[in-house]
C-alpha cells in the first residue's frame, strides 16, 4: 500500500504511470479506508499470522491469500484518465478482463445488483453492475480506486483460489458460512486447468499489452526509485503498519471511497 502511494507522488510529480502485479506475503487484510476495526477478528488474525493494514481505498475489507490472491496496481497521472470515476473504473479493469480472457475465462461486469450478505467484506457487499467482476455468475475480482489531485491509484485483486474458511475467519462472526461464501466467490483454479504462475503471466501480459497499446513505450521490470522506496518506508512507519492509523475509525470526506 504505501508503494502504491508512492506510485501516485511519481505520477503527481514526474507524469510516469506505475503497473505493477504481486502477492501479499503473509496474507493480509486490507480494511477499507472508512471501515469499522470491530469488524476484524484481531485474535484470529494474529493467531494465523495474518497482517492487518488500513488501505486508501474505500469499501470493505478483503482476505489476500499469499496463494490464492493475484495483485495488481496502476497508478497513473490524473489528466491520463476521464474525470468520471465509473469511465476511469473501465478504461483501468480494460488489463483485468482481458487477462481473463487470456485464460479462457468469461467475466465481465455483473449484469444486475446483487443483493449483499455482509458489509464489511468486499467481496459479501452488493455486487454493483458498475464495477463487480464475475465469472460464473460470482465474484471474481474486486477494484477500488482512489484520487490525489494529480494522480489516480487503482488496485485491486482477482481470486486465484478460494479459502473460504480463511477468509471468513479474520472477520469478527460474519453471519456467512463457507459454503455461503463459495456461492458468492470464484476462483481461477475452479474455471479453468491452470497453475498460479500461468494466471500471474496472464496478467501481467495483459497490463503490458494495455500500456504498450496506448503509449507505444513500456520499460518492463523497472526498479523502484530511492526517492520511492524511502517514501514508502516512512508511510509504513507512519501508516500502514502503525496501529494508531489502523485500528481507529476514518472519517471524513475520503472515508466512501470507492
Amino acid at each position: 500500500m504505501a508503494l502504491d502511494e508512492a506510485a501516485a507522488v511519481t505520477a503527481s510529480e514526474t507524469g510516469i504511470a506505475t503497473a505493477r502485479v504481486y502477492r501479499w506475503d503473509p496474507s493480509c487484510l486490507t480494511l477499507g479506508y472508512g471501515q469499522d476495526p470491530n469488524t476484524v477478528d484481531w485474535e484470529a488474525c494474529d493467531c494465523a499470522g495474518v497482517d492487518v493494514t488500513r488501505r486508501q481505498t474505500g469499501g470493505g475489507g478483503i482476505y489476500h491469500d499469499a496463494y490464492g490472491d493475484i495483485a495488481y496496481s496502476i497508478a497513473v497521472p490524473a489528466d491520463a484518465v476521464p474525470g468520471q470515476l465509473l469511465d476511469a473504473y473501465h478504461l483501468l479493469c480494460e488489463p483485468v478482463l482481458d487477462a481473463f480472457d487470456r485464460l479462457g475465462i468469461g467475466a465481465d461486469y455483473v449484469d444486475e445488483s446483487v443483493p449483499e450478505r455482509y458489509h464489511p467484506a468486499c467481496y459479501l457487499r452488493e455486487l454493483h453492475p458498475a464495477h463487480d467482476v464475475v465469472a460464473d455468475g460470482r465474484k471474481i475480482a474486486g477494484n477500488a480506486q482512489y484520487r490525489t489531485r494529480d494522480a489516480v491509484v487503482q488496485h485491486g485483486s482477482l481470486t486465484f483460489s478460494v479459502d473460504a474458511e480463511a477468509h471468513l475467519d479474520v472477520f469478527a462472526d460474519p453471519p456467512v458460512t463457507p459454503e455461503g461464501f463459495r456461492e458468492r466467490v470464484v476462483g481461477i483454479d475452479e474455471l479453468v486447468d491452470v497453475d498460479r504462475v500461468e494466471a500471474v503471466r496472464a496478467v501481467e501480459s495483459a497490463l503490458v499489452d494495455w500500456i504498450r497499446s496506448g503509449t507505444g513505450s513500456i520499460e518492463s521490470d523497472a526498479a523502484w526509485r530511492d526517492d520511492e522506496t524511502e517514501l514508502a518506508r516512512d508511510l509504513v512507519a507512519e501508516k500502514y503498519r502503525d496501529d494508531g492509523w489502523i485500528r481507529s475509525p476514518r472519517g471524513g470526506p475520503g472515508a466512501n471511497r470507492e
